[in-house]
């Protein structure tokens, strides 16, 4: 029985991929699970691994093409057996997508009578034509890349870069300066800000916090941990130990708003944000509720060296339910973070710095760390996050009520 071999949505937003690499060649024989081929996402550079064992074939992309979420580019076989035929290969990126696109074309339908014969035919990406509206492209004039000529935000694009309009809105005598322009991921991380700070009802809540207690743990779990695992906990570990413990009292901080209500997760699913070259990827340690300290740590390093090294797996950043993003490192004394979508908080950790604070009526110098948590207003009431956000503080005060002594 043959396999396609498709380019693969990661997300929802997700409509292409850009073909990196492929790890093994025509007629090489591959084992499941293991690295197929390298494709660069909206968020990172990722592997795709062989859905079966057997022989490739019937590969039909190279390295740098942009390929639609869903189209067969290759086939597993087995020995001596051939790949199906290229009409049985066009068929497969459709049906891919059949049901979203059925869905979206009727909402086009609906949202845009007043459209012209030749736009309303054609079936377009929301993404795509958001941006036609913002760049001020006309989509009837777009030809479509996309299984059955469907119109990307690819398209749109690359027909503003072509108009007339944009090339001659401006000239060297007006504009002094250089562009930089970004990449994927950066203009990924641009779209995803706005939608999410101009869709997401923000608002934010801070506490500054003794952090002598979180130091004294680490110190004495630091020793014994590097000694039988060979690996550096750091304060962010210890965070996310902490914080997805407590998560779990508080479901209302460990949802995801939907149009049908707030869906509320039995896990957490630890997002850690982490800075590559071009943007800020936010790594995922599933089921931290229950991981150790070591296991976090371990898994923290791991990704982290595959998302500098531009080698994330699509498990790598999937599915997180809540994230944390710590700046301490940089020298941050406090901030505020976006959130997520569709998570429904983020935590914001600035740095450990020692501070004159009154204890006891006296003044004393302590250790002293800010916490901002940001919550979608949707989700959670500012009654609910200051709840949360206390039983945070009383877990950082008391590491050990929650994690081994």
């Amino acid at each position: 029985m043959a396999f396609s071999v498709v380019m693969p949505a990661l997300e929802m937003a997700q409509e292409t991929g850009k073909l990196i690499a492929w790890r093994k060649q025509e007629g090489d024989r591959v084992t499941k699970g293991e690295p197929l081929l390298d494709i660069e996402t909206d968020k990172a550079v990722m592997e795709v691994e062989a859905p079966a064992d057997g022989i490739l074939a019937g590969i039909s992309a190279a390295a740098g093409a942009d390929i639609p979420v869903g189209q067969t580019i290759a086939w597993i076989v087995a020995p001596g057996e051939k790949p199906p035929p290229e009409e049985e290969s066009a068929t497969a990126a459709p049906a891919a997508r059949a049901v979203s696109q059925k869905t979206e074309s009727h909402a086009a339908g609906a949202a845009n009578l007043s459209e012209s014969s030749a736009a309303s035919s054609a079936r377009i990406s929301p993404k795509a034509r958001r941006l036609a509206k913002e760049l001020g492209v006309d989509i009837a004039a777009v030809r479509g890349s996309g299984p059955g000529g469907e119109v990307l935000a690819s398209d749109v694009q690359a027909a503003a870069a072509t108009s007339p309009v944009a090339s001659s809105a401006a000239t060297p005598e007006t504009i002094s300066g250089r562009l930089e322009v970004p990449s994927t991921l950066g203009r990924l991380m641009a779209e995803r800000t706005t939608q999410s700070w101009t869709s997401v009802p923000h608002f934010f809540i801070t506490r500054n916090i003794d952090a002598s207690a979180l130091n004294q743990y680490r110190e004495k779990v630091i020793a014994e941990i590097e000694r039988t695992h060979q690996i550096r906990i750091t304060h962010t570990d210890l965070l996310v130990a902490l914080t997805s413990r407590v998560l779990l009292k508080h479901p209302r901080l460990n949802s995801s708003w939907t149009a049908d209500g707030i869906r509320l997760y039995d896990h957490v699913n630890m997002g850690v944000a982490i800075a590559v070259n071009d943007g800020v990827v936010a790594a995922v340690i599933p089921n931290a509720h229950t991981a150790t300290l070591p296991e976090i740590a371990q898994q923290r390093r791991d990704i982290a060296e595959r998302a500098r090294a531009g080698k994330l797996r699509p498990t790598d950043i999937a599915d997180a339910t809540f994230t944390i993003s710590n700046l301490g490192m940089y020298h941050v004394d406090q901030f505020s973070a976006i959130i997520t979508p569709p998570q429904a908080a983020i935590l914001a950790v600035g740095s450990i710095a020692d501070r004159v604070i009154a204890v006891e009526g006296k003044p004393a110098v302590r250790p002293m760390m800010a916490l901002t948590l940001s919550c979608d207003h949707r989700a959670a009431d500012g009654a609910r996050a200051a709840l949360f956000l206390n039983e945070v503080v009383e877990a950082i005060l008391n590491p050990s009520n929650l994690l081994p002594r």
